[in-house]
């Protein structure tokens, strides 16, 4: 089904109602493959990346970037993975984990090897989530930590007992072939930015979903891309 050509998948439906005819198959690579993939801004061509890149933070969040310089390139801090992370009734949800970081478990036969497997059998890789603090979006503190499960801080572990619960979205494909990433603890917000500014280094957090387009105002879209193709056709930004 997928190939490195673009090509049209019609009516892809991917954890929402919004049917979309798109034409970027990094979309399809993000949500079914696993493919790592960059969440570009649709506003200005901008970039997800952890404000941390080590292994070791848990405590910091996300920010917006607008040159890929060398340190963030090298260290696939410009990466994601949108991750299956079970389904919320009919609508699957994914978790956000950053490539930065990424520790791989020890090989079969030592200890803690069977703490989680893969299809193939194989240990799964540690990532760090982005995870979503439990008052968001009505704090104006930091609503985004990036981390894993054991490692985030309180505020940013599921209310229900479940760790997961603050670390689960619902990802919902626009009409202009975008993905919207949509917080299954708090459903009337989505993945923003603070004072809904999309601009260099701006911080993202929680937004209420007030409606608006895709231009950034209050909506706010990104469009997935292949680490072969991170520069098109957003090649201009990154200088």
């Amino acid at each position: 089904m997928y190939t490195q050509e673009r090509t049209a998948m019609a009516n892809l439906v991917v954890g929402g109602p919004v049917a979309a005819n798109s034409y970027d198959n990094a979309i399809v690579a993000a949500l079914v493959e696993n493919r790592p993939v960059m969440l570009v801004h649709a506003f200005n061509g901008g970039y997800l990346r952890p404000a941390e890149l080590a292994a070791s933070s848990h405590d910091k969040g996300v920010k917006l970037a607008t040159a890929l310089d060398p340190a963030t390139k090298d260290a696939q801090g410009h990466l994601w993975h949108v991750t299956p992370g079970g389904f919320f009734g009919q609508r699957p949800l994914y978790f956000i984990e950053s490539a930065a970081g990424q520790v791989t478990p020890p090989p079969a036969g030592t200890a803690d090897a069977d703490a989680g497997r893969g299809d193939d059998g194989t240990p799964k890789p540690q990532r760090r989530r982005i995870t979503v603090h439990q008052d968001a979006p009505q704090s104006t503190a930091d609503t985004l930590q990036v981390g894993l499960p054991a490692k985030v801080a309180d505020k940013w572990r599921g209310k229900n007992g479940a760790t997961e619960d603050t670390q689960l979205w619902i990802v919902t494909v626009t009409p202009w072939g975008g993905i919207t990433f949509v917080p299954i603890t708090h459903p009337d917000a989505i993945l923003g930015f603070k004072d809904h500014a999309v601009a260099k280094d701006s911080e993202a957090r929680l937004t209420y979903n007030w409606g608006g387009d895709f231009t950034g105002t209050v909506i706010n879209t990104f469009y997935p891309r292949l680490p072969n193709e991170w520069d098109v056709p957003y090649h201009h930004v990154f200088t």
